[in-house]
């Protein structure tokens, strides 16, 4: 892909990033100038988001508990999907870009930069009475921002169908066993203050039905929106 040069700072932070294709708004719904110093600051992304990625760890520790060790590798969503970013845009940085990675990366951080505000909103009250304001407004944020990176990954990524097949996989495997098919034990999403938690947790409807509906609106958005950008792509470079 062609590298378009920037000034002084691009040039600090090793600063080529790539054209920015004639795509339609839908799929790339972030300003040029945004993209731009995102990517110019790419190994500052890339920290910021180890940091998320160890903070949600420790964030899952209590759930990691309750859980079976089958199950851990569904639970830790949210950062898993930081850590996918932060190997997307390492890879590219270092000319090795993966599309299954950038393809993994962007329907994670659609999925739930969108799905945690998404939960965080429809059931705020009962957040709100079990966590600090501080806290609460930090990962509806935090997540919104996830979902501003994923929309930045186009610049570099291709999203070839089978990368978006890899990744539709692994996601839609997650909302089988966080909902419907769990490993071991109840589903396995992530626990909403609704849910009662004793020896096992609680899967309160509507609630569960609420967070499903949610999360599988998000990965039929991403496939969606991995795929007309992958569309669009090629017919920009035919026309």
């Amino acid at each position: 892909m062609a590298e378009r040069r920037v000034g002084p700072l691009g040039r600090l932070f090793d600063g080529a990033v790539p054209d920015r294709e004639a795509l339609p708004w839908y799929v790339a719904p972030v300003p040029r100038a945004i993209e731009d110093l995102g990517l110019r600051l790419a190994w500052l992304v890339v920290a910021v988001n180890l940091a998320g990625t160890a903070f949600g760890f420790f964030y899952y520790r209590f759930q990691f508990g309750l859980e079976p060790v089958l199950a851990w590798p569904f639970v830790p969503d949210s950062p898993l999907a930081t850590l996918f970013i932060a190997l997307s845009i390492a890879s590219w940085k270092r000319g090795h870009s993966r599309e299954w990675l950038n393809a993994l990366a962007f329907f994670g951080c659609l999925k739930l930069g969108l799905w945690t505000p998404y939960t965080l909103l429809v059931f705020h009250d009962s957040f709100l009475a079990t966590t600090p304001t501080w806290l609460y407004l930090f990962l509806l944020f935090s997540h919104l921002a996830m979902a501003v990176q994923a929309f930045v990954i186009h610049r570099y990524a291709e999203f070839p169908v089978w990368a978006v097949a890899v990744a539709l996989a692994w996601y839609g495997l997650n909302d089988l066993v966080d909902y419907f098919v769990p490993v071991v034990g109840t589903p396995h999403h992530t626990t909403i203050p609704v849910q009662p938690i004793g020896e096992a947790i609680g899967h309160v409807v509507p609630a569960h039905q609420l967070v499903a509906a949610g999360a599988l609106a998000l990965t039929l958005l991403a496939t969606f929106l991995a795929l007309a950008t992958r569309v669009n792509k090629l017919e920009a470079r035919s026309a």
